[in-house]
């Protein structure tokens, strides 16, 4: 049995922590069969408790852009852990980092630490609501915000709708005042500011889309989204949560060439740690707390190992400016080569890839432009045999159809060519 320890390990979680696990789509839920637990990892392996190594394509989700464990982070953080966990107190390392962020990021004059992703969504919201002194949000079905409770909505009878609560706990009065729209569809949001005159107060968008699997904006979208906000009055956030210091180092917002009002980091910005971040110009930042009366704080805010792992690591990816050019050749080797193999063996695919992120869909379509694309578009029963191959064969990508692969710079030829014989062997 390939995963004896992992099975075991299964078990005994499930009867303390709620499905044996701390994130629910670490259950394999999506694709059937067992988690493997992870004991270790390095470069651009992780290891599991079988003594397995797999190739890494999920890179915790996307912030191990360098590989895991790289040497300079590692001493760094060690040498941050001998003067101290936390302080809960204001450190010079906050500062230099917020001054590398504000140095290289597009449209930003001040950031505010905090802990994720969710958090940092949460809060940039909340910093729109009483910037502009509305209540209602725009955010796209498909794109996966954290899971606060303004986010877990889904759509109603039509693209361009009210939401509903698509979680117990989240209240019909939460939900009223987020209004979906779908991807890729100007006109759906179009109306929703028509139908919704002077209250919306942001649109949040994944400006690479990375939830529904990668999925990659048409020309004009993100563009006509900057417009409607301008026009509007209301502020347009990006969530870089994903694509900040992957996409490049100023993320998105400078491989796109469109200026945000507010935009969120994770990911890459903790080094591995949790952190969290969202940042805007001084006149937005400034209705925080405690210069203004929008309240947001954390304990463990700007914590010091959190800040040792991200700074270090943001200036390796600033000091190495062919990093983004090998990550994202990488990656384009690895969608044309897996799309070729797939085709020669008559397996309908279809690959989105936008830099260092790809996703596989088994599909007849020769797009896939938002979340309703994937969700009937696509072969998830053929996706789950894929992901189990790839596994038996110890390479690693997020257990769903529904995920971005992310690519990191530890990726070399040795790795695509286990990859790409891996997927030769793959059969229905």
């Amino acid at each position: 049995m390939l995963y004896q320890r992992s099975s075991a390990l299964f078990a005994d979680a499930q009867n303390y922590i709620p499905g044996g696990v701390n994130s629910p789509v670490r259950a394999f839920k999506s694709v059937g069969g067992t988690p493997i637990f992870i004991s270790k990892a390095e470069g651009a392996y992780i290891y599991d408790e079988d003594g397995r190594s797999y190739v890494d394509y999920i890179n915790s989700w996307g912030p191990m852009i360098i590989g895991h464990t790289h040497p300079d982070v590692l001493n760094a953080t060690v040498e941050q852990m001998k003067k101290g966990f936390s302080f809960g107190t204001p450190t010079e390392l906050e500062t230099e980092i917020a001054k590398l962020i504000t140095s290289v990021v597009p449209n930003i004059d001040m950031v505010r630490m905090v802990n994720s992703g969710t958090e940092a969504c949460m809060s940039a919201i909340r910093l729109a609501r009483g910037y502009t002194n509305r209540d209602k949000i725009v955010k796209f079905e498909g794109c996966y915000h954290g899971h606060s409770d303004a986010f877990l909505i889904k759509a109603g009878s039509g693209a361009a709708t009210f939401g509903n609560p698509n979680s117990p706990g989240v209240t019909q009065g939460t939900a009223k005042d987020t209004l979906l729209a779908e991807y890729n569809n100007l006109e759906s949001v179009k109306a929703l500011f028509e139908q919704n005159n002077g209250e919306i107060a942001a649109i949040i968008v994944e400006p690479i889309a990375g939830n529904m699997g990668c999925v990659v904006p048409q020309e004009g979208f993100l563009e006509g989204l900057r417009t409607l906000c301008t026009e509007n009055g209301a502020l347009l956030i990006f969530d870089e949560v994903m694509t900040g210091f992957r996409q490049a180092m100023g993320g998105a917002q400078e491989r796109l060439n469109i200026a945000a009002d507010i935009v969120t980091f994770g990911k890459v910005i903790g080094g591995g740690f949790p952190v969290g971040a969202f940042a805007a110009r001084a006149e937005i930042m400034n209705h925080l707390a405690p210069l203004g009366p929008v309240y947001q704080a954390g304990t463990l805010s700007g914590n010091p190992i959190a800040m040792r792992a991200g700074y270090t690591t943001l200036n390796i990816i600033n000091n190495d400016r062919d990093l983004f050019n090998r990550i994202d050749a990488t990656t384009e080797t690895l969608s044309k080569e897996i799309h070729t193999i797939l085709n020669e063996k008559g397996i309908a695919n279809h690959i989105n890839q936008f830099g260092s992120m790809m996703s596989v869909f088994f599909t007849e379509a020769n797009e896939i432009n938002n979340f309703e694309d994937v969700a009937t578009k696509c072969n998830h029963e053929t996706f789950n045999k894929f992901f189990h191959h790839l596994l038996t064969n110890e390479v690693y990508i997020a257990p769903s159809g529904y995920e971005t692969w992310f690519i990191s710079d530890a990726i070399k030829d040795a790795e695509i060519n286990k990859t790409l014989e891996a997927v030769r062997s793959f059969e229905l």
